[in-house]
């Protein structure tokens, strides 16, 4: 192989459940401040104390190291399939000086924080025999985990169908734990697996002894028993699982009655392939569950399918339910909740409030009391159209929130299309009319229906950050429609048996325009206007709205050759997955999935510092501060051959 051993490392750590406590605890222990967890803390607020970089001294941040993956697409050969590494989505860990992180193929990297340079790696050949997840987007890890008893560190890695400890020191698997280091986590579940169905994305969560998991499955596999979205969690020390959650309810299970004609028996998905957090005090877990398959065809699960699209919180210790709130019923729009439930202490009507703050790709942020699930703010189940699809049956009302309002847009019709000039709005208008459309939660087709926001929100996987001190929440949003036609599938495979599917390959809207005066070629531009993109400022302790701005720009509709000598709007907006990192000294950090990363003002949204990353920054960025007393704002970058981590410091 030509590239470095790759290393799959989850990360355990414990760490108290108040960030006060942990911040007072690291500069008790000298100048460093880390980063421990995905989110920073358990709650997942991307909230991160240091002033060091702030408003007034953040223009002098410069590039000060970096690290590349080096990994390369692997061919077919005998007993070999091909694999290509993704996007570089990683969120390292800071911990002790030390950063750890995944890597697209996997592997379990260590780099000294302060300068860049590569203490081990590990590499779990993930991509080995079964070559490329059925995920459409190459390779993707999110990060990984750790846990400590004070005398040793564990890294953890959920890599495909294993989970995997790792020593932090040399990043060799613990052979105390499972079998030489490793579970096989498809081992159990509720029914058999095809293992290279299966897959993990995001890294895992540790809540004292127990390292904790969901998976991923492939939206294209689409047949009767596909792997399961079981939650499962494990002893950090020997492997062992010690409970399981299934999120599509067996016999005599809390809501297995809202699957009708005992399609719990054989469906599958219902995963949580998102980052999740925990109250740590109370040992609560707040897991984002996604769509069950198939995603955008209900007629052989009727009802409203729990736990499907549901913000789940269940009992660290036992995997029992506490409560649950389904953000979408019989879910026909991929719109899986994608986001890490943001853990927050609000003032909410005069007093102090533990709250969950669930992110969604429908646009909305839904507010509960951490304990007993009750909304912050009133739910009101609104109507929304009816399908006509043969076998489908939507559910007649959709949830709405009454605060805060929608951050993301909307629904789609004749006044969202592009409109730069006359002709590519009558261009859009032409395409735009063989296809349904109307408010959000209308249904897929026959005949095609644009739904907005599309697959990848309103809210993507970054999601939320939250600054504790203000309550103010900061929230990525997408504003680009996606095309849902369902195709009649008259004949089974092995990976799709359903009788409709969406045409997943025509799936993106555009509007064909000229690239030169002859028309020789054509290419797209989106079908709608913009902004493509914005971050959005919610107060969580009122609802109110504070800001939102136009975030990134979009240089291939910029550089269009339709669009020469066309005035347009200073920024177009980025669509893009990503969210944001805040900090004490005011500044929100992102991309927002864009090659740019932006320092923005939190308090009024003000661009104040920016550098072009030279590839997409498609990662959510974190900071820390070494023992030596430097600040660094870190990001992954990149993909493919290019994944490269850029430091960045003030010169």
């Amino acid at each position: 192989m030509q590239f470095r051993r790759a290393v799959f490392v989850a990360i355990v750590s414990a760490f108290p459940s108040a960030l006060t406590a942990q911040h007072a605890a690291q500069h008790a222990a000298g100048r460093s401040v880390d980063w421990p967890t995905y989110g920073n803390d358990a709650g997942g607020l991307k909230y991160s104390p240091l002033t060091d970089v702030n408003r007034a001294t953040v223009t002098r941040l410069r590039p000060v190291f970096t690290w590349e993956a080096r990994e390369q697409i692997v061919h077919a050969s005998e007993g070999q399939q091909p694999a290509r590494p993704g996007l570089f989505q990683a969120t390292p860990l800071a911990i002790h000086d030390t950063l750890f992180f995944s890597t697209p193929y996997n592997r379990v990297i260590a780099l000294d924080a302060n300068s860049g340079k590569e203490l081990w790696s590990y590499d779990p050949q993930a991509w080995k025999t079964y070559g490329q997840p059925s995920n459409g987007t190459g390779f993707v890890h999110r990060g990984v985990a750790t846990w400590s008893n004070g005398r040793e560190r564990r890294v953890f890695i959920n890599s495909r169908w294993r989970l995997i400890a790792l020593d932090a020191k040399n990043g060799k698997p613990i052979s105390s734990f499972g079998t030489n280091g490793e579970v096989d986590v498809t081992s159990a579940l509720s029914r058999p697996v095809r293992r290279e169905h299966y897959t993990n994305t995001s890294p895992p969560v540790v809540w004292r002894n127990l390292v904790i998991l969901g998976n991923g499955v492939g939206d294209r596999l689409v047949y009767h028993g596909d792997p399961p979205g079981d939650i499962q969690a494990y002893d950090v020390r020997t492997g062992k699982r010690v409970w399981l959650f299934r999120t599509v309810p067996q016999p005599g299970e809390f809501g297995n009655d809202t699957w009708k004609d005992s399609s719990w028996s054989y469906m599958g998905h219902t995963n949580v392939w998102a980052p999740f957090t925990v109250d740590s005090a109370r040992g609560l877990v707040y897991l984002p569950v996604g769509t069950p398959s198939d995603d955008w065809y209900g007629g052989e699960r009727r009802g409203a399918g729990l736990f499907g699209e549901t913000l789940l919180c269940l009992d660290a210790r036992t995997g029992i339910r506490r409560w649950h709130f389904q953000a979408a019923h019989h879910g026909l729009w991929d719109y899986d909740l994608p986001a890490p439930p943001n853990l927050v202490t609000v003032m909410h009507d005069g007093r102090k409030t533990d709250i969950v703050v669930a992110p969604t790709k429908q646009g909305f942020l839904f507010a509960f009391e951490r304990v007993s699930g009750k909304p912050l703010w009133p739910i009101e189940e609104r109507a929304v159209p009816p399908s006509d699809v043969p076998g489908e049956e939507a559910s007649a009302t959709q949830p709405f929130p009454s605060r805060p309002a929608a951050f993301a847009k909307q629904g789609f019709s004749a006044d969202d299309v592009i409109d730069f000039t006359p002709d590519i709005r009558r261009a859009a208008l032409e395409e735009l009319q063989k296809y349904r459309t109307g408010p959000m939660y209308s249904p897929p087709s026959l005949q095609g229906t644009v739904a907005m926001p599309g697959v990848i929100g309103g809210a993507g996987w970054g999601g939320a950050a939250v600054d504790p001190e203000t309550g103010w929440a900061f929230v990525k949003a997408t504003n680009s429609p996606a095309l849902f036609t369902l195709q009649h599938h008259p004949v089974k495979s092995d990976t799709v048996d359903t009788p409709y599917m969406v045409d997943l390959a025509h799936s993106s809207l555009g509007v064909s325009q000229r690239n030169n005066a002859e028309g020789a070629e054509r290419s797209s531009l989106p079908i709608n206007k913009p902004p493509y993109g914005t971050l959005t400022a919610i107060d969580l302790n009122t609802g109110d709205t504070k800001w939102q701005i136009v975030l990134g720009d979009a240089p291939e509709v910029r550089h269009h050759p339709a669009l020469q000598g066309v005035s347009l709007p200073p920024l177009l907006g980025v669509a893009g997955s990503p969210g944001a990192l805040v900090t004490k000294g005011g500044l929100v950090f992102v991309t927002g999935g864009g090659r740019v990363l932006y320092a923005i003002d939190s308090r009024t949204g003000e661009s104040l510092w920016q550098y072009d990353l030279g590839r997409p920054g498609y990662s959510n960025p974190m900071t820390y501060r070494t023992k030596a007393g430097r600040q660094y704002i870190v990001i992954a970058t990149g993909g493919g051959t290019t994944s490269t981590l850029m430091a960045f410091a003030l010169d």
